[in-house]
């Protein structure tokens, strides 16, 4: 096998950018034997959002490293069996229940500071946790409706209650249920080997900051940092114990950090040609996928439609291990909008139209329709590769 340079070297920004893809399941053949769970924890953390465009994020996410598996499948891989729970990491986000350990500190701030400013009324917190134990896992509408007759951030005590006690540890996120969290007992839901705050704050950041190494092949302080939504100096606090190595990479300007695995060998194999959720863990992070693939890339799902560039939900192509263009995707019926398509250059026309053909194919779609490209003549090569397949 062929190594990369050894530990404090320099490694290239094409070095760097391959063990990144090999890191987050988009370089070699995919673990198809690990399935959705292998993918997980690969991951470490997969992200949750309400934009439901072809599908939802958390899905997106497997369906781009392993291809067309089935949505129920997905959901019940994420959710039955104890693999996994619910809660803050990078964001809202679905988590190997193995690392439940591992963010003890963040529950034990959480215990220790103000909460939203919501005031819950004597008792509320209590019945709650009665309830659960009593009823088993229940919903926020189950422990007696989510909301006020107000805003919509006006919360019930109930919800207030069950949502603090999730931050504290004492309830667990089990399972979305349309779109609903479902809430149980830590006790029930976490396996009693890892059900312990045991691991001291310091510890708890060392895991941290070498498991998003491993995600991420290679990164720098904030790339790491960010990964789980840590400070720039607990990630200083425990770096040099964390087990990642430091090395150079050429263009980036920054120190940074790899995983020692991520260097013993040269990264090669198949690239995945294949549309990102926007909340994908490749592109999360707009500072390091411009700094990784050179790609200008962010949401404009909350910027006003007049000044949208690429449109609400626009979603990188990934092919050749690089970005080489973007889709904003829509459907009606049984047709996949392309409703505004971007592309680096021409190169890309073929690529995109097998990764919306690909996309339109999962998610029950017989037609993809290209509404917008950009120009006319892209728009017609885009039509035309699309019937060519």
């Amino acid at each position: 096998m062929t190594s990369l340079p050894p530990a404090a070297a320099e490694l290239s920004a094409d070095e760097a950018r391959r063990i990144a893809l090999r890191a987050q399941g988009f370089l070699g053949a995919p673990d198809r034997r690990g399935g959705v769970r292998g993918v997980l924890r690969q991951l470490g953390a997969v992200q949750l959002d309400t934009i439901s465009v072809l599908a939802r994020s958390h899905e997106l996410v497997p369906y781009a490293r392993l291809g067309a598996v089935g949505r129920p499948l997905i959901e019940e891989a994420y959710w039955s069996g104890g693999h996994a729970f619910e809660y803050w990491s990078h964001a809202a986000c679905i988590l190997p229940v193995e690392e439940w350990p591992h963010f003890a500190f963040r529950r034990r701030a959480y215990r220790s500071r103000p909460h939203w400013g919501h005031e819950l009324p004597d008792g509320a917190y209590e019945q709650v946790i009665k309830q659960l134990h009593a009823e088993g896992p229940l919903t926020a509408t189950d422990l007696g409706g989510a909301k006020n007759q107000g805003e919509w951030w006006d919360w019930s005590a109930s919800k207030v209650a069950v949502e603090r006690a999730l931050m504290y540890g004492e309830v667990v996120c089990t399972e979305r249920r349309g779109w609903k969290r479902v809430y149980d007992l830590a006790e029930r839901a976490i396996p009693e080997p890892l059900l312990h705050d045991d691991l001291d704050d310091t510890e708890c950041l060392r895991r941290l900051v070498r498991l998003a190494g491993l995600s991420l092949g290679v990164g720098t302080r904030a790339d790491i940092a960010d990964y789980h939504r840590l400070k720039g100096e607990q990630f200083d606090a425990v770096v040099a114990d964390s087990g990642l190595v430091p090395v150079t990479v050429q263009g980036w300007g920054k120190p940074a950090w790899a995983a020692p695995e991520a260097l013993a060998t040269e990264p090669r194999g198949r690239h995945r040609t294949t549309l990102l959720s926007p909340f994908d863990s490749l592109v999360w992070d707009r500072a390091r996928t411009e700094r990784v693939f050179g790609f200008a890339h962010r949401l404009e799902a909350y910027v006003p439609k007049p000044k949208r560039i690429h449109g609400y939900f626009a979603m990188p192509l990934l092919a050749g291990g690089r970005l080489v263009g973007r889709v904003d995707p829509a459907r009606e019926g049984r047709t996949l909008v392309a409703k505004q398509v971007s592309l680096a250059s021409p190169k890309a026309v073929r690529p995109m139209a097998q990764a919306l053909l690909e996309a339109a194919t999962w998610v029950g779609c017989d037609a993809v329709r290209i509404e917008r490209a950009g120009s006319p003549q892209e728009t017609a090569a885009l039509t035309s590769a699309l019937a060519a397949i």
